[in-house]
């Protein structure tokens, strides 16, 4: 394929938006854009990220009292994952909030709920949202245009560790109780809040999985972890690019928490509770770890991937609502819907990057305008 001649640019003809002519609207021709919203200090983003983190804590140390009826359904002997968690949520709503006071992320923020709670979105496209969470939450189908072995490596560790907080976070906080009316089983009943949700038998397969639950879901985490890990021994890309506490660190602490809750079923079935003290402890450790861990490493993406699924909701939203798809300047080939890319104008202007036009320029263009430019002031006559 050979590259479009080169030409000058189209000069736009006068209201036409799609070749950055004045819009309705907009700033008037010779005047500077509409500044953002003002720059946050660093102090006072820290301050309002200390007070949301401690409001969640709080809430969450409000849930736990009451959830376990005042205590009487929690277990003292699962107070540091409890402490953990309360750790976790502080962690969490601390690093959220400033990631949301970037002007990036605010604006893909706002205009991610903006199109969740849209009416209009809603009746031109009821589906939408649902679809959205399906294929960029649950089944992560971007993940498979990389690669079908990573993608089905995720979903082993997306599915192990969603299954595992669905069993644990309940126990710890003391919301959810399996009792025996007879003290020492078969017949075993689950509580919510101290409702009585199901009974069932210990010894046939609903009971086997009830308490085998975790274990189903460790065997999930190493399989998925393991080839993570494989791929970064082996993948020379990855190795050049990986770093030991960002990229090794987290799966290694998912195939530790995986192995020694499995070695805790072993012990107890096979070694009748030889090592269980100790393997306890160990697991308790790297649990804890994970868990302080979360909101300061790679698994705080984890918190951030809803909101991607906000912005891809508003992008099918506008393609759904006929909007006119702004084309290239330079080949005229179709970029995106006039909302998105204005949307991403925006964000550069409010990240003061100077360079905002080049939005209305498909990616192979700028490649070749990047080409020429250097071409033209570095390397002058070397053609």
């Amino acid at each position: 394929m050979t590259e479009p001649p080169q030409t000058a640019e189209p000069t736009p003809p006068p209201g036409d938006p799609r070749h950055g002519a004045p819009t309705p609207g907009g700033p008037a021709p010779g005047t500077a854009p509409a500044a953002g919203p003002p720059p946050q200090t660093p102090a006072a983003v820290r301050r309002r990220a200390t007070l949301a983190g401690t409001v969640v804590s709080a809430l969450l140390i409000l849930a736990i009292v009451f959830g376990s009826r005042l205590l009487r359904d929690f277990d003292s002997a699962l107070l540091p994952y409890a402490v953990a968690t309360v750790f976790l949520a502080f962690g969490v709503a601390y690093r959220y909030t400033v990631w949301v006071s970037a002007p990036g992320a605010r604006r893909l923020f706002k205009q991610g709920w903006r199109s969740f709670f849209s009416a209009a979105n809603f009746r031109r496209a009821p589906t939408a949202l649902p679809k959205m969470i399906a294929t960029y939450l649950g089944f992560q189908k971007f993940l498979g245009a990389r690669s079908h072995a990573r993608w089905a490596a995720h979903q082993l560790i997306f599915w192990g560790c969603l299954l595992a907080a669905a069993i644990t976070f309940p126990l710890t906080w003391g919301w959810f109780t399996f009792t025996s009316s007879t003290g020492s089983g078969p017949g075993y009943e689950m509580r919510i809040w101290g409702f009585k949700i199901i009974g069932f038998d210990a010894l046939n397969f609903v009971g086997w999985l009830m308490f085998h639950g975790l274990d189903i879901a460790a065997v999930l985490v190493i399989a998925g972890a393991a080839y993570f890990l494989w791929r970064r021994m082996k993948d020379r890309g990855a190795v050049t690019g990986q770093r030991f506490a960002y990229d090794l660190v987290p799966l290694l602490a998912l195939i530790v928490i995986s192995v020694t809750g499995l070695l805790l079923t072993f012990s107890s079935i096979f070694l009748h509770g030889g090592g269980y003290e100790f393997l306890a402890i160990l697991h308790m450790v790297s649990v804890v770890f994970t868990l302080i861990y979360i909101p300061f490493g790679k698994f705080f993406h984890i918190v951030q991937r809803p909101a991607a699924v906000g912005m891809q909701l508003f992008k099918y939203t506008s393609r759904r609502k006929d909007e006119e798809v702004l084309t290239c300047r330079r080949c005229h080939e179709p970029i995106d819907t006039a909302p998105y890319v204005e949307n991403l104008r925006g964000t550069m202007r409010d990240l003061d990057l100077g360079f905002d036009a080049w939005a209305e320029y498909c990616p192979r263009c700028k490649r070749v305008l990047r080409g020429n430019a250097y071409l033209d002031h570095v390397k002058k006559g070397f053609k």
